[in-house]
């Protein structure tokens, strides 16, 4: 299985400690595709148009998308509308500390293939072993 993992670059990076644990959590399940997330240090001088069409196909080759939704991103906005229109499996993590999250978002829950979860950084592993224990995925 391969999970595409979204997480705010551009738009803050202040809960890239907590992407770091998602990812390591991630990879007891998948290949994650997008490790890279996670990382303290970004940088990639292939410019804009590399980094956008590099995403695009590690979005097509996923089998799932987890997104980290607290930190509002136009870019992880961008994945998950693209992920929905490949009939991705979307899981949206979303923190409740003071913000209401887009009603794009939440409003897209359908309980199946687009999954909107709320939680505390103390239940990541946990509401991530749920997950992944009842995902069922299309059969190739």
């Amino acid at each position: 299985m391969k999970v595409y993992f979204c997480g705010s670059i551009r738009g803050g990076r202040d809960d890239v400690e907590l992407y770091l644990r998602i990812v390591t959590k991630l990879k007891s399940f998948a290949t994650v595709l997008t490790e890279h997330v996670s990382h303290r240090e970004l940088g990639d001088a292939r410019g804009d148009r590399f980094i956008h069409d590099r995403d695009l196909d590690w979005l097509r080759q996923s089998d799932v998308v987890v997104a980290e939704v607290t930190q509002p991103s136009l870019g992880v906005g961008y994945e998950l509308g693209r992920a929905v229109d490949m009939k991705k499996k979307v899981f949206c993590l979303f923190r409740p500390t003071g913000r209401r999250l887009s009603a794009m978002i939440r409003g897209a829950e359908d309980g199946d293939s687009f999954v909107v979860r709320d939680y505390a950084e103390d239940d990541i592993e946990k509401i991530l072993d749920e997950f992944f224990s009842n995902l069922k995925l299309p059969k190739m």
